[in-house]
């Protein structure tokens, strides 16, 4: 009898493991779902080949950082660039004429949004009564345009001092948030993509970086945004290279004016870093790594004295932390500096110069002693004293007051953020005790991505190819509304798109 019983066990195992393996999707399920997606995306989400952040289902109402209408994109990310980027993920995973056709177009709604100045702003429009009032370099159709910008503005080497005053209003560059670094390298790899013959895209790619390279200043850093092309890079007579200092007074109140020619906040410099680094290794012109070692030299002579050997979000000409948004004081950052210690990383792996390493351990030493109970970090600290500051809304609501008290503090902005010191130092002591004499070991590909999610997101996608779920979305009357039958959001297209395509790829290199 136990015999029979347990031959049934062995049997009701195999016959759940074959309903198991039974439910793995195809790989012609897989790419069906994908391309069902993609061609939602692309005929019905997108507007002139660009997205936003969200939309309603019924795709009459659309957000992203404003309310944009039915003829603006958004550069921003999670806008245009980081959804290319995902369907050019998509179309690399399976070669699809129709996933590529969706990724050029969103690469063209950009090229043709690139700004006289060089990069782009925040978002990109496409009427015509709106664009007459920008300074693109192309057309609707991709034709150049000329650039109305003055000579002099042009040559002009007063940097910041010029640039904040934003005489140029329809030609603002802005490295803020990653919106042109985003932009630049997705058109990158793009053009890689096609070996390097997409004249547009080419184009538009190499120009950007130009101006990257002209707006550094001589120290390495780069201001927020500018609002000309910079024929000639800042002078170092107005913007001296030298060692960041404290200052000598902090006050508390805003003084309502953005005085910080050098910009690390929201990883801005880490972004420029990032873009630099990429686009040495596809176009091998030197110029690039050149550029990116300046700017990791910067961030050599922008770190502060010890004890507080960390970085702060803005400095002044001469290299003080300074006031940037009336929330945003002069300060050390739990925040950023995180990340500045990544991009310090990646410049020792691309230079095998240690002098980038060597900032790191007494920043991390740092950041190690300032966490805050729970394991995270403040995102500001206050010079010489390190108290975490914090800013709460003002009489009425209205504006910014600095607090010590993170009982009130205003919604909105990340005043506390996780720590990651311990994973920073494990990054570290691997860099640190790398052998470049030993050929780094290729990356190894990731395998079959678990079949349940995969089956999931297979499961959520309706008939339409759109994937919804629940949530509010701004009226064009910038009421939050809950729309019926919920949003269609960048993030998880994007997020569901990888996943699949990371699936078909496993699945193709494995039949290879």
């Amino acid at each position: 009898m136990k015999r029979f019983l347990l031959l049934g066990v062995i049997i009701g195992c195999l016959v759940s493991t074959a309903k198991i393996r039974a439910a793995d999707p195809t790989a012609d399920e897989v790419r069906q779902t994908l391309l069902k997606a993609v061609k939602f995306a692309h005929e019905k989400v997108a507007r002139h080949g660009g997205y936003v952040y969200l939309s309603s289902s019924d795709l009459k109402l659309r957000e992203a950082e404003g309310i944009p209408d039915d003829d603006t994109i958004w550069v921003q990310p999670p806008g245009t660039p980081a959804v290319g980027e995902a369907l050019l993920r998509a179309y690399q995973a399976t070669g699809d004429e129709e996933v590529w056709r969706a990724a050029h177009a969103a690469a063209l709604s950009l090229t043709r949004g690139q700004l006289h100045s060089g990069g782009w702003y925040y978002s990109v429009h496409f009427a015509p009564e709106v664009r007459q009032k920008m300074a693109y370099r192309r057309d609707l159709q991709g034709q150049p345009l000329a650039d109305p910008t003055a000579a002099a503005d042009r040559q002009s080497t007063n940097g910041w001092l010029d640039w904040k005053r934003r005489k140029n209003k329809g030609n603002i560059t802005t490295y803020d948030d990653d919106v042109t670094q985003s932009a630049t390298r997705f058109l990158m790899r793009m053009d890689a993509e096609k070996k390097f013959q997409d004249k547009e895209i080419h184009d538009a790619a190499l120009y950007s970086l130009q101006a990257l390279l002209c707006a550094q200043y001589p120290s390495g850093g780069w201001s927020s945004s500018w609002d000309r092309f910079p024929d000639r890079s800042p002078s170092p007579e107005t913007f001296p290279i030298k060692k960041a200092e404290l200052p000598e007074t902090v006050s508390q109140k805003w003084p309502k004016d953005f005085t910080g020619c050098y910009v690390l906040n929201d990883n801005q410099m880490s972004n420029c870093i990032d873009t630099l680094l990429l686009a040495w290794q596809t176009y091998g012109e030197e110029k690039y790594l050149a550029a990116a070692k300046r700017a990791g030299d910067f961030l050599i002579l922008a770190q502060l004295p010890a004890p507080q050997a960390a970085w702060a979000q803005q400095y002044d000409e001469q290299m003080r932390p300074c006031w940037c948004r009336a929330f945003e004081p002069p300060a050390i950052t739990g925040g950023e500096t995180q990340k500045i210690i990544l991009s310090l990383i990646a410049l020792y792996e691309a230079t095998q110069d240690k002098k980038y390493l060597a900032p790191i351990p007494p920043a991390l030493a740092y950041l190690e002693k300032s966490e805050l109970p729970g394991g995270k970090l403040a995102r500001f600290y206050e010079v010489r004293t390190n108290r975490p500051i914090y800013f709460q809304r003002g009489p009425g609501g209205k504006g910014h007051e600095w607090t010590y008290d993170d009982h009130n503090i205003a919604d909105g902005y990340g005043y506390i953020v996780s720590s990651n010191v311990a994973s920073l130092e494990t990054k570290y002591q691997a860099a640190a005790a790398r052998d470049f004499s030993v050929k780094k070991p290729a990356s190894k590909k990731s395998g079959l991505p678990a079949s349940g999610p995969v089956q999931a997101v297979i499961a959520s996608l309706d008939s339409r190819g759109a994937w919804t779920e629940k949530g509010t979305i701004r009226d064009a009357e910038g009421k939050k509304v809950d729309p019926p039958g919920g949003i269609v959001r960048s993030e998880t297209f994007i997020k569901n798109l990888d996943l699949l395509s990371r699936y078909v790829a496993a699945q193709r290199a494995a039949q290879n």
